[in-house]
Parts: structure tokens; sequence; C-alpha cells
């Protein structure tokens, strides 16, 4: 029996939403953002700490470590040493303070597109250079492409890998073998890996992600990793992240690093927030919201084949993000999503952002209740007929 009900809809206009900072009747579904009420043993440790009503400066107690301890060798076997844990306010502020440290202006940091488009501003607003390496997709499976990351990485002027593990936006679990080989290829030629697995909790019932410090001693000591609740908690703005940090040179230079840009320090709501979402009860809702999420995605796999057959949904086993191919209808992606929000409300993340073959592809958020994934698949048929129509 579900005991968490995500298909209420919940009014967040009037909160200052970035998301639903939106035009009167449109319907937003880009930016990953969930629009369900948080799990309530994180509401519950928020509204405690907010009613003692002194918000003064926050320490980082034990507790703060051992709930990411118990929460990574619980479900993700991996076990984490107290020391190499470090608080960071984010996991963007944490790659850009890495960019910053680990690297000097003007060298490439490899990141493999499609992906996350702020990799991108964390390079080049840094003053460093963006190398890129499209992934490869066959038989509607992401790849990577070792061909070409052993060209990026044995360039000098490479210095740094961002990796996305889960992939966003591809929906990609990345699995032992080729985080393996990956860590191999980056020490043979010096290049550190900074993992983003900030989605690493959004995984399909019965799938679990691979930590890349896990899979070998190799990838373990030339890594950093930043990981959060904030995203499958739908907290991000409760800013409240960790990177950890095995080898004790690295961490001890990130760590410096960090405090030098000032984002090592919690807020007042952050630690009781984390501790809140990282227990057993946060498992259990999660569990019900990972269900949830995947029967979403089920429906618009259902649509897409019987309503929408010139779309096609890539498979996932991770993320809310859906990432659709329309290139039948186009390969400007930009200028399709501008007409189906223009013509519907339907406003969807273009494809262009990410890099690489994105110009083909929408990105669809659905954490969301089902009426609303009902409603968004309806503007996006009504979208791309129209499109079709004034294309011909």
């Amino acid at each position: 029996m579900e005991k968490y009900n995500f298909d209420e809809e919940i009014d967040r206009s009037g909160t200052g939403s970035l998301k639903w900072d939106v035009r009167d009747g449109e319907l937003p579904m880009w930016v990953a953002d969930m629009d369900f009420y948080t799990a309530p043993c994180v509401r519950r440790a928020i509204e405690k700490r907010a009613a003692h009503g002194i918000f003064g400066y926050s320490i980082i107690p034990d507790g703060w470590a051992k709930c990411y301890q118990d929460w990574w060798l619980k479900h993700h076997d991996l076990v984490i040493d107290k020391k190499w844990l470090i608080f960071t306010t984010g996991v963007i502020p944490a790659i850009s303070t890495a960019v910053r440290k680990f690297t000097t202006p003007a060298e490439r940091v490899v990141i493999q597109t499609p992906v996350y488009n702020i990799f991108f501003n964390c390079v080049i607003n840094n003053g460093r250079r963006v190398a890129e390496s499209p992934l490869v997709c066959r038989d509607g499976e992401y790849e990577m492409d070792f061909e070409d990351l052993e060209r990026k990485f044995s360039d000098p002027q490479t210095t740094m890998m961002i990796l996305c593990n889960p992939q966003n936006p591809v929906g990609k679990i990345w699995d032992a073998d080729t985080l393996a080989k990956l860590g191999e290829l980056a020490k043979r030629h010096h290049v550190l890996v900074f993992s983003d697995e900030i989605h690493c909790d959004l995984t399909a019932p019965g799938c679990s992600y691979v930590p890349y410090a896990s899979v070998s001693e190799t990838c373990r000591m030339n890594s950093i990793t930043a990981v959060a609740p904030t995203k499958c908690f739908g907290i991000p703005g409760i800013t409240s992240a960790a990177v950890i940090v095995p080898e004790e040179g690295l961490r001890q230079r990130m760590d410096r690093a960090l405090n030098t840009d000032e984002v090592a320090e919690p807020n007042a709501f952050a630690i009781d927030a984390t501790i809140a979402a990282f227990s057993d009860e946060g498992w259990e809702w999660l569990t019900e919201l990972r269900q949830y999420i995947e029967d979403n995605k089920t429906r618009v796999y259902e649509f897409i084949k019987t309503e929408l057959p010139k779309v096609s949904a890539v498979h996932q086993d991770a993320t809310y993000l859906m990432w659709l191919d329309v290139s039948h209808y186009t390969d400007e992606s930009t200028r399709l999503q501008a007409f189906i929000r223009r013509e519907t409300g339907l406003f969807l993340s273009t494809g262009e952002i990410y890099g690489g073959e994105g110009n083909r592809f929408l990105r669809l958020n659905v954490a969301c209740p089902r009426s609303l994934v009902e409603d968004g698949l309806n503007r996006l048929k009504q979208g791309l007929n129209a499109y079709a129509i004034q294309s011909s």
C-alpha cells in the first residue's frame, strides 16, 4: 500500500520558484526540480530547526559524516572513511572550485556530451577550455568513446575530466567495467577525474548506480566525488553537499580550496535536512518516489509509441529527465522548443545546450504528478503536430 501521495498537485506560484516563474497557463517541465513535497522526515527536521528561532553559524557534527557513511555502505556498498568527507554548499560550486584548484588557465577539461550544460560554465567561466568527448549512441544505448578519450587525454594540456555518473541527460548508469577502464586511462595520462554523482539515488527500482570510487584503487585515489541529498529529495534550495576525496594530498588541497572560495560552511538547515534525508525513513520515501517516477516514464514511453511514433525516448535507468529524440522533426531543437512553448505553453529544455548531438533532442522532466505528465504529453503532441504542419 502506498504511503505517500505523489499525485497531489501543489501550487508553487508566488514562492519565488525558478521553475514556475513562467507565464499564466504555461507548464514548466524543464529544470531538474521536482514538484513533490519532500520526505516528511526532512520537513520535520527543517520545521524543528526553524521553530528554535535562532539561526547562527553552524558546525558540522559527527552525525553529518555518519549519515553519508551509513547510506553509501547500505545502499551502494561503498565504505567511506570519515576523513574523506568535506562539506560543501553544492556540487556545482565544488566543481568550479576543483577546476580552479587543479587546472591552470587555458588547460583543457574533458566532458562527455551531451551532458549537463552547467559543466560548460564551470570550465569556460574559469578561463579553461572544454574538450568535448561525445558519447556514442548504438541501438538506443549510450557508450563512452574510449578511442576519442585516449586522444583527448593524451594532449598534455588536458588535466581534468568531469564525469557525470549517472549521466544527465541520457539517464545512463555506467557499469563497473566502463568506470574501471576510464580510471586506468585517466591515470595513465595524469588526468584527474571529478565525478558528479548527484543523481545517484534517482535510479529505477531494482537498479543501483556504481560509485566511481568503488571500482578500483586507481579510480579511488585519482578522483574527487561530489554527492548530495538535494536532487533526490527535492531540496536544491537547501544548499548542502559533500565531496569524497580518499587521496590525502588531493583532499588537503580540495579542503583548502573550498574554504578559500567560502563554500565550505553550512547554512542553518543544511545539516539537519541531510541527516534526516539519509535515514531509513528517507529511504522508504525515496523507494516510493522512484517507483512513481518509473511509472511516469512508462506512461511517456507508451504515449510516444501510440501517439508520437516519430519521436523516440532513450531508455533510461536513472534520473527523472527523459531524453527525447525529435530528429524526425528538426535538427534545431532550440527552435522547436521555442515553438512548442509559444504554441502550447509547454516549457521543455532544448537539447542543444547539452552539446554533442543535443540539437536533435528535447529534455522532459517527469518528476511531477501524473496529471501534469498527461497534460505535458498532450501539449507535446499538439506542438509537434503544429510544427510539422508549418514546416511542410
